[in-house]
């Protein structure tokens, strides 16, 4: 019941999911980052982003990167593909629901509704997707790190 949001959502699921939110982020964070603990670096690099992005520093690495990529894209499928197939899950029960929406104007202000939110999260996964995967592509630098700029900092 995707409509109902108000009536099922209360501050005790809220704080919980909340919470759940900042255990996962702190424990992928300290996931990766013990991951780059056993990695070495030949000589001084400069990274051009407003911050270590870790694909960036992973591609600065002498040594063999293979577990360091393999552990970032998978925790990335599971982290972000999670909750994407959640989001598309959810839509699709949206847009059922509208359809069985009798009004013209009802449809309509429903669809502007989650208009918004749809083009936010369209934003922050089409941006990231492609941080992420041009790792694997030559890209300039300038671009990753807009795209960057675009999922952290535009999208909340």
């Amino acid at each position: 019941h995707p409509l109902h949001y108000m009536a099922i959502m209360n501050p005790h699921l809220c704080k919980l999911l909340v919470l759940v939110s900042w255990i996962m982020s702190i424990l992928n964070s300290l996931l990766h980052s013990l991951m780059m603990l056993r990695l070495s670096f030949c000589t001084h690099f400069q990274i051009p982003h407003f911050f270590c992005e870790l694909n960036q520093m992973i591609q600065l690495a002498c040594s063999d990167t293979f577990l360091n990529n393999l552990v970032m894209y998978f925790a990335a499928v599971l982290l972000a593909g999670g909750p994407f197939a959640g989001i598309l899950y959810s839509y699709s029960k949206i847009v059922s629901s509208i359809h069985r929406i009798s009004s013209a104007q009802g449809k309509y202000k429903a669809f502007s509704t989650c208009a918004s939110h749809l083009s936010v999260v369209s934003l922050f996964y089409c941006t990231m997707l492609g941080v992420y995967l041009s790792s694997a592509a030559t890209q300039s630098s300038h671009s990753t790190a807009v795209a960057s700029v675009m999922y952290t900092v535009v999208t909340p």
